[in-house]
């Protein structure tokens, strides 16, 4: 459902340790919005809730809610340093169009609502 590659995974560990809890994932999502309509969304979540998928990793654990997979089913997470900054790189063979920072996406059959980008 979700490939992590290896500059993602050990950027994932270092941060869900940062989160100082026992027991968080990664918990990865779509939301309405964005210049493209849809925004990926990445956040530390202690709660696995009804409707949630578990992905097992290994070292972690992702969350993915059952209303999010058509929109994510093959997506591909990475992470790139870029001189003094770095961040999450989303590859989604579902996106039809993407917006120029990678935040935000459209699907072919689902639009998604147009928001300005936070």
């Amino acid at each position: 459902m979700i490939q992590v590659s290896e500059a993602a995974a050990e950027k994932i560990v270092e941060i869900l340790a940062s989160a100082d809890t026992q027991n968080s994932f990664l918990r990865v999502g779509v939301d309405e919005g964005g210049c493209s309509g849809l925004s990926y969304n990445l956040i530390v979540d202690e709660q696995q809730e009804e409707g949630d998928i578990l992905l097992d990793k290994g070292v972690f654990r992702i969350l993915v809610h059952t209303n999010s997979v058509p929109y994510i089913e093959g997506l591909e997470i990475d992470y790139e340093e870029s001189g003094m900054l770095g961040g999450f790189t989303m590859n989604n063979p579902n996106a039809k169009v993407s917006c120029g920072c990678g935040a935000s996406f459209r699907m072919a059959n689902y639009r998604g609502e147009v928001k300005k980008c936070d």
